[in-house]
């Protein structure tokens, strides 16, 4: 009688065990490595999504900052961390640069990260410090010229969005300015405000509010069309730089091989998030534009980028090493 009762119960404990194991996801605490420092425009675009995530699922979606090395030690987190959808990336459009300027890495940013969504997208604006002598960027570029290699502008970190900016503007307008690197847009942005350098190429929901307040003077911004929260400030192309065009882009990405419900389930979710009124609110005060989608439109746009920047960091000879 014993063992027909055992031989009996063994097939549902066994389910009940493979049950407990499939647990629905998620199931437990979630981390979003944000490569860059507090303040930064990773923490700006993204800490909203994920505690409204945080809400939806009743899980702690806790932002883990780990800045520095280009965003190498970050990302390197992500790359190695179990592809099991309890590590997520947010990542900015430096993450398509990477892998041009540096000639080791510790990943492949393509091979070994999964796309999930575009959170937003969003010019950079050029800006400068209110000691600097121009008013334009054909004044801005005369002033260049008349001192090669004088006037230094500040990014988020070597092969950043910001640096290469500054390194398209550079090639374009035949010019040479001297890149100050430090670890984040918001390190960079408050050197420019300080005065401890010249100029930068930033994230609006870095800069904007400095712009208003007249601490600094904005010359341009990169997109192909103007900026609406600064109606009068031309895009780089306006002033004089024909073809000029470096937007910026947040996304969230997962280990590679994070399995595809997992990854479709955190698109779904964003994208409704993305959709809700307060987060578009929040972003048009930013100056950014509402990402959203599937992950295979935003691994188009990543891999768009990603040949867009080899270019650029070959023509400019951009190596951290």
């Amino acid at each position: 009688m014993f063992r027909l009762l055992c031989t009996a119960t063994l097939p549902g404990v066994l389910l009940a065990g493979a049950a407990f194991g499939q647990l629905p996801y998620p199931s437990k605490p979630i981390r979003f490595i944000n490569p860059f420092p507090p303040g930064g425009s990773i923490d700006v675009v993204a800490r909203p999504v994920i505690e409204k995530l945080r809400l939806r699922w009743g899980q702690p979606v806790v932002m883990d900052f780990r800045p520095g090395g280009g965003t190498i030690i970050g990302a390197s987190i992500v790359a190695t961390a179990p592809p099991d959808g309890y590590t997520l990336y947010g990542a900015a459009g430096q993450h398509a640069i990477i892998s041009s300027v540096y000639s080791k890495l510790p990943f492949d940013p393509v091979k070994d990260f999964a796309p999930v969504i575009l959170l937003a997208t969003g010019p950079y604006l050029l800006v400068v410090h209110p000691s600097v002598p121009a008013k334009s960027v054909r004044e801005l570029i005369a002033l260049a010229k008349s001192q090669p290699g004088k006037l230094n502008y500040s990014s988020a970190g070597l092969g950043s969005g910001f640096h290469m900016a500054g390194e398209l503007l550079n090639l374009m307008a035949g010019i040479k300015t001297t890149h100050v690197p430090y670890k984040g847009g918001a390190p960079a942005g408050t050197a420019v405000l300080s005065g401890e350098v010249d100029m930068t190429f930033g994230s609006p929901a870095v800069l904007l509010r400095y712009v208003e307040g007249g601490r600094l003077r904005a010359l341009a911004v990169t997109s192909p069309q103007r900026f609406k929260p600064l109606p009068d400030v031309p895009t780089v192309a306006q002033a004089g730089l024909s073809g000029f065009e470096a937007e910026s882009w947040y996304g969230v990405f997962a280990p590679a091989g994070t399995p595809r419900e997992i990854i479709s389930k955190l698109a779904e979710q964003i994208d409704v998030i993305l959709k809700s009124g307060d987060i578009r609110r929040l972003y048009a005060q930013a100056g950014l534009e509402p990402g959203g989608g599937t992950a295979q439109q935003f691994g188009e746009i990543f891999l768009k980028d990603v040949q867009k920047w080899a270019k650029v960091a070959k023509a400019a000879h951009v190596k951290v090493d």
